[in-house]
């Protein structure tokens, strides 16, 4: 793993932008290549598992395409009609998509995105989906162009493990949250010991594996930052497979080494991550 070692936070970010660049280059070729939704084109079936078939027939393909989350925060988030949401990391729109159809036109999604090419994909996405309550914003989620107050509900899909000051991006989300505001998100977590070599690997931080936080230290920064009523629920143990095209859309070569270490020292789970501003 020494040639994908990790000298600096700023690496994180570059290597993370360029994989999620990659998945939206990709999502629009496939989309290219196939008239369906979604036959014939592939779509990790962990990406979607949480979704409801019929509201993704609903969207543009290249939104469901495009998906590399592990659960459904729209779902989690309870979400009603005049409420604004903020998507952290919100790729090619599919939850921010949603959201606003949720929401109405009395509420309002907004989604963020540091990749010019998820923003392009997710700008696309929502002019075809025909959704006018949405806007997607270009900027890092450890600092939200947002006002202070401004959100009613945080959401999130297997994006905050990405993020190598998790602390900062907890405040932030807590800054932009309106009193009594929800913080609903699908995330990695590990369950044991997440190995120091794991953790200096540039393809597992991408695979949404080296930069997962245990069930404890994710509580403890919830509340650092703020948050009350924090829950965690654990919905799935992931499998070198899941990972593998699911989240994150991890690459099999450079995972594999991570992924198997990994393996014998803590499992890895997708969970839900519930709490009150």
């Amino acid at each position: 793993m020494a040639k994908t070692a990790i000298s600096s936070p700023e690496q994180i970010r570059a290597a993370v932008r360029e994989h999620y660049a990659a998945a939206a280059r990709a999502a629009l070729e496939r989309a290219a290549a196939d008239s369906g939704c979604c036959g014939g084109v592939p779509v990790s079936p962990l990406a979607i598992a949480d979704y409801d078939s019929a509201a993704l027939r609903e969207l543009p393909q290249e939104a469901v395409l495009a998906s590399l989350g592990c659960g459904n925060p729209t779902a989690l988030a309870a979400l009603a009609p005049g409420e604004v949401v903020l998507d952290l990391g919100s790729g090619g729109g599919i939850d921010v998509l949603l959201s606003a159809k949720r929401v109405g036109p009395t509420g309002f999604a907004y989604g963020l995105d540091m990749t010019d090419e998820m923003l392009e994909l997710a700008e696309r996405n929502r002019i075809e989906a025909g959704v006018e309550n949405a806007r997607f914003l270009k900027g890092h989620i450890e600092e939200i162009p947002l006002p202070d107050a401004s959100v009613d509900v945080v959401i999130s899909n297997c994006v905050i493990n990405l993020s190598a000051d998790k602390d900062r991006v907890l405040r932030e989300a807590w800054r932009v949250l309106r009193p009594g505001g929800r913080f609903a998100v699908s995330d990695i977590v590990v369950r044991g010991r997440l190995l120091p070599a794991v953790r200096r690997s540039l393809s597992a931080w991408s695979a949404c594996i080296g930069g997962a936080l245990t069930e404890d230290e994710y509580r403890e920064k919830l509340a650092a930052a703020g948050f009350v009523d924090i829950g965690i629920e654990a919905t799935r143990v992931l499998t070198f497979d899941d990972l593998l095209g699911g989240c994150c859309g991890a690459d099999a070569g450079p995972l594999a080494a991570p992924a198997e270490l990994q393996a014998k020292h803590g499992p890895i789970v997708s969970a839900f991550v519930r709490s009150a501003g």
